[in-house]
């Protein structure tokens, strides 16, 4: 069986670390996962007066979404939070109410950082929402990089065995955190 994963970067920077993580994610990733980028960068900011008409790139988000087995969510932190522009993609998602698309799916956070704490409080912050939105999050292994760029090619091939290794057993624990949410909770 082969899973699809929809997945976010948080960043919408031509140059984002977090989008050569998603890279070298992919790469590692078991051979079952198929992966699809979830755009966020087109959407208008969120209001509940667009609930009864939503605008087509708000609605390609939840057809996104609900076309994906899972979501990985590949975030950097801005001023100790998520990006406002994923954030506004999880409210358009997660709305009009009683449409949450984030229901039950199976979801994992990590991000990339040049930083020591690697993402830790955005991490933190977005579980938050995603709790909230009812997604099934793989609690461990928690994941947050200390991005150095020696480690990644720009083809997102690893090149720090260690880096490489953690980052294949974290996708490795997302495979089987999928099977196991979607063994309970089949998707729609």
């Amino acid at each position: 069986m082969t899973y699809r994963v929809g997945y976010f970067v948080g960043s919408l920077s031509s140059t984002s670390i977090n989008r050569r993580l998603s890279q070298a994610l992919i790469s590692l990733a078991p051979e079952d996962l198929e992966f699809t980028e979830i755009p966020i960068g087109d959407l208008a900011l969120y209001s509940p007066d667009f609930d009864g008409d939503y605008p087509p790139e708000a609605q390609a988000l939840k057809d996104a979404i609900a076309g994906s087995d899972a979501v990985l969510f590949v975030t950097p932190e801005y001023n100790r939070s998520i990006p406002g522009a994923l954030k506004n993609a999880i409210d358009w998602a997660s709305r009009p109410y009683g449409q949450n698309s984030f229901d039950h799916i199976p979801a994992a956070v990590i991000g990339a950082s040049v930083g020591s704490l690697g993402t830790a409080l955005a991490q933190q912050s977005l579980r938050a929402v995603l709790s909230f939105c009812n997604a099934r999050q793989m609690t461990a292994p928690e994941a947050y990089v200390h991005f150095r760029a020696e480690d990644y090619a720009d083809d997102g091939t690893v090149t720090d065995e260690g880096t490489a290794e953690f980052l294949r057993g974290f996708m490795a624990e997302f495979r089987d955190h999928i099977q196991r949410v979607l063994t309970v909770l089949p998707r729609p």
